[in-house]
């Protein structure tokens, strides 16, 4: 978190990230702070084993766009940057060139990382459904990954199970073994 004495506007995070100074650097703006994107390695190859497979269904399908880790959206009046994004052609037929996407992801997936607060994440997770989008939140610990989707019970899938696109990515699975490096040695 970047230190704060007392909660920012959108509009003043929107013009703080615009600074000279906060050029190279990542941020996202949850309930009031702003806050600075700081992950390591290991949950970036996370992200990226999950985005990489999910990119290559969403060409093959001509179904939209992935981002990674420098895709920002606006979700719900917050800014947020997600590890791996889709938007769909449907909801957004050209890819955005803004910082900050003005539409919500179709689905958001977010790597826990030692920095990630848990509360912040599950402040996330709230505005993101509120947005509409579908999220997954992989736990590189329990080597799990937990679904939300909006109008549906949250649910949790071990390192067993297979994640699915739902309505969102129709067809689109991935083993959570998969997202995992060390599973498959």
């Amino acid at each position: 978190m970047v230190a704060q004495t007392k909660p920012v506007t959108v509009e003043e995070f929107d013009t703080f990230v615009t600074l000279p100074e906060n050029h190279e650097r990542l941020f996202e703006f949850i309930g009031g702070e702003i806050v600075a994107v700081v992950s390591n390695n290991y949950s970036s190859l996370l992200g990226m084993r999950v985005g990489g497979r999910m990119l290559v269904f969403v060409e093959q399908h001509d179904l939209g766009y992935v981002t990674g880790t420098d895709g920002g959206y606006r979700v719900s009046g917050e800014r947020y940057i997600p590890d791996v994004a889709f938007v769909s052609k449907q909801r957004q037929p050209q890819p955005s060139r803004e910082a900050y996407n003005p539409i919500a992801p179709d689905l958001a997936v977010e790597v826990l990382s030692p920095t990630n607060d848990e509360s912040d994440m599950r402040f996330k997770v709230v505005n993101y459904l509120r947005a509409g989008t579908m999220v997954w939140v992989v736990n590189p610990d329990r080597k799990q990954v937990e679904v939300y989707a909006p109008n549906a019970a949250p649910r949790t899938i071990g390192i067993d199970g297979v994640l699915d696109g739902g309505e969102v990515l129709p067809g689109f699975t991935l083993a959570v073994k998969d997202i995992f490096p060390e599973e498959q040695l």
